[in-house]
């Protein structure tokens, strides 16, 4: 971690990244995951997506540098000291976040899917695998 990959999306298009956290929830882990529409940088982010475990969950998008209007909620669909399996689906309208088999979140496109060439998922967490189909 980070890792990053190279994509290309559409509707249709399932990204799945299974981990763990490397601390308990008590020691404010936090997981983040962003969809990049430049191969190198962080100027554009289609989707953002980051969980502040034991606390909330935000989404977000960010264009030319700047943050959009953040998408928070408080419901954690994680679990302290275990394996997770997340997924994100892309729709024609929106991504859908699914969380241990469970449909959890949603976030409208702000940005047209294909635009995006890279992903990142980062911070507090060891990856077992991460693949997008």
């Amino acid at each position: 971690v980070p890792y990053t990959k190279y994509v290309s999306l559409s509707a249709g298009t399932f990204m799945k990244i299974k981990g763990t956290f490397v601390m308990p929830f008590n020691m404010d882990p936090e997981l983040q995951v962003d969809f990049h529409t430049e191969a190198e940088g962080t100027k554009n982010i289609a989707f953002h997506f980051r969980v502040y475990c034991d606390r909330f969950v935000v989404m977000n998008s960010r264009q030319c540098g700047n943050w959009e209007e953040e998408v928070s909620t408080s419901v954690i669909s994680f679990e302290d000291s275990q394996p997770f399996e997340l997924g994100i689906l892309v729709l024609s309208k929106e991504y859908q976040v699914i969380v241990n088999g469970h449909q959890c979140y949603t976030f409208p496109h702000r940005y047209d899917p294909a635009s995006v060439k890279t992903i990142r998922v980062w911070r507090d967490v060891s990856l077992t695998s991460v693949t997008v189909t």
